[in-house]
Order: structure tokens, then sequence, then C-alpha cells
């Protein structure tokens, strides 16, 4: 369990609870970096249940053969509805299964996550679920179109990226502004010391201090950017006359 408060606490707190057959995945993350500097802070916390732990059986057996035939083991309901049931959260808090059938994780429901109090999440592994775990859940998340051993790694995503925007998490709020997806774009590119490193140069109007004419640099390689790598999160976008003036001498056509 990882969640000490400091003297200097922040007024609001995020509580992670996270129900893993394998906790020490997450707790060993949650002591490094941000997410630990965000828990010292008391800005978010991060519990870990394991369903073992609420099994009534000596052997903690938290798994079966499926009914009906097949390969592998599936997780079964009880161990798990009685680690969900031992939670202290706040009532019609979030309850996240991670599953690759759940709906893709962007920053946009990462956005709507940080404003919690509580946020469960339920970590999955072997062959999957019993059906009936899904009934406590109030989302499904996926980080994609593929398969992983477990749900850990997405729990910790989704931890990791919802984390630090709950304020006092990162230093520097600022710092949040200008990262790709927050105003739809990919970021652009970024310099600093040396000047000049093996013959690549850091690009001159970042040396002009003219600041306003550095933003409208850093908004228009954002822009082109995304044009490059991510044209479907332009085509979302209702781009001004400026953005779009811009885009044409890319040659880049936001209906195609």
């Amino acid at each position: 369990m990882y969640n000490q408060r400091s003297p200097n606490a922040v007024s609001r707190m995020l509580s992670f609870h996270v129900i893993t057959l394998f906790p020490d995945l997450i707790t060993t993350y949650c002591s490094v970096s941000i997410v630990s500097r965000g828990i010292q802070a008391g800005a978010i916390a991060v519990r870990t249940y394991s369903p073992r732990d609420y099994c009534a059986d000596k052997y903690r057996k938290v798994d079966d053969t499926p009914y009906g035939g097949g390969a592998g083991m599936v997780l079964k309901p009880e161990p798990f509805y009685a680690a969900f049931e031992s939670i202290e959260r706040a009532p019609a808090s979030p309850v996240i299964l991670l599953t690759p059938q759940g709906q893709p994780f962007r920053q946009s429901v990462a956005n709507e996550l940080a404003k919690e109090q509580d946020i469960t999440l339920i970590c999955g592994h072997y062959e999957g679920f019993d059906e009936r775990i899904r009934a406590v859940a109030t989302m499904e998340i996926s980080l994609g179109d593929f398969v992983m051993t477990g749900g850990e790694l997405p729990a910790l995503a989704v931890i990791d990226a919802t984390g630090r925007l709950v304020p006092g998490v990162i230093g520097k709020a600022n710092s949040l502004a200008n990262e790709s997806f927050v105003d739809g774009l990919l970021e652009g590119p970024q310099y600093t010391k040396p000047q000049v490193f093996r013959d690549m140069e850091v690009p001159a109007i970042l040396l002009s201090g003219h600041h306003r004419d550095i933003e409208r640099w850093r908004h228009q390689q954002a822009l082109k950017r995304t044009a490059e790598r991510r044209p479907d999160l332009l085509r979302a976008l209702n781009l001004n006359a400026e953005d779009l003036k811009f885009l044409q001498t890319l040659d880049y056509n936001k209906e195609g």
C-alpha cells in the first residue's frame, strides 16, 4: 500500500484501488518517479487488494476450468467480489475493468478520471474473467488492439496518465499545457543545450527571445507533426483559418 501523506499535503487526494493477483507489479512502479512524488505530496494514493487474500479455501484458488470446455483457466467471481466489497470508496466512483474488449484509453478519459475521488481498477489474468465479474464495472478500458498477459500494465498506464493531472503531482502546472493530446495535437519538437550537436542546430526562432513568435512556431510545429504522424487527430479538430493556411503549405488536406 502506498498512501503516505506529507506534512504539506494538498487539499484533495485521488485514491487508486487496484485489485490484482500481482500487487508487487503495482507497488514497485508506484515507488519511483512522478507517481511516487504525487504519493509523497498527498495528492494521490495507490492501494492494492489481492483476491487471493479473500479466498475461502486453503489453497487460495482464484481460477478454475471454464464451463463448456476450452483451454486455459477462468478467474472466479467469489474472490474478486470479496476484494471489491472490502474497498472503502466513494459511492458511484468509477470501477474500471482492464480488458482488450474495453474502450480505447485516451487523454480525454484521463482528464475526466482525474476529477474523481476514487478509482477502482480490476486487473485480469489467464484466459479472462468470469463474465459475472463485469457486473461491478462501470467502464472497461483497453490500451489498444492487442492482448497482454494481464491487466497490471494497463492499470499502471491509467494511474500514471491520470495521476499526473491531479493538482500537486506535477510541480509546474504549465508543464502540462503543451503536452501531446492536451489540445488534440501531438507535441512539437523540444530542444535544450548544447546549441549545436553533431552539426544539428537548435532552430534560430527558439533563441530569438520573441515569445509570441516562439509560441506561434511551436504551435505550427505541433500541427506539422500531427499532420505527418496522426492526421486522424486533425480531422477531429475545429482548426482556425491561420492553422488551415499553414497546413496548406504542407499539402495537407483536412478532408482527405
